[in-house]
């Protein structure tokens, strides 16, 4: 419905992107990097969809916060540490790791990963110390509240919510399906 596409329709600049910007079809996942789903998600679905649709110019892949702080006590700072990875041009190699060493998530790990990752570990620890994206975090949070998601991983495709961490082959029929529909196909 049209809150649906309020909530999606401004796909902020702030938010990690891969792919043409003027792709046909728009994937949004709302994740939560402590999340075991979402992992799940990491390994078996999403780079089948970056390889099929992403590096093919047919898709965007847009990643959203959605935080479960009530149940994930790591997930908020993860999701700022990954924001404060954005800022040095290392959002999507931080990401990868986040969901690799998913049963490691702590500071101590976040600060870490950033030297391991050739990030500015000063600029990173004073990002990640002061708090600068919490803000962001709990915004993007609210955008997927206000969409409907209420667990991870919720993935729209451009504003179609596919709830969980379903396999690649119910992520290509939907994809498929708005590439038809945007007449790309």
């Amino acid at each position: 419905g049209a809150a649906i596409g309020a909530a999606l329709g401004d796909l902020a600049s702030d938010d990690p992107a891969l792919g043409n910007p003027s792709a046909p079809v728009t994937i949004v996942e709302f994740g939560d990097f402590q999340c075991p789903f979402c992992g799940r998600f990491f390994v078996d679905t999403e780079q089948k969809i970056i390889d099929a649709y992403v590096k093919t110019g047919q898709a965007r892949f847009v990643y959203r916060d959605f935080p479960i702080t009530a149940i994930h006590e790591h997930a908020q700072k993860a999701a700022e540490a990954a924001e404060c990875a954005n800022e040095q041009g290392k959002f999507w190699p931080y990401h990868d790791r986040l969901y690799q060493r998913q049963s490691e998530l702590g500071i101590e790990n976040y600060k870490r990963w950033a030297v391991e990752l050739g990030l500015d570990a000063g600029r990173f620890n004073a990002c990640l110390d002061s708090g600068k994206y919490a803000g962001e975090v709990q915004s993007d949070f609210r955008d997927g509240q206000s969409a409907g998601v209420s667990g991870t991983p919720t993935t729209f495709v451009n504003g179609r919510l596919i709830s969980g961490a379903l396999p690649f082959e119910q992520f290509k029929s939907a994809i498929e399906e708005a590439l038809a529909t945007s007449g790309k196909r």
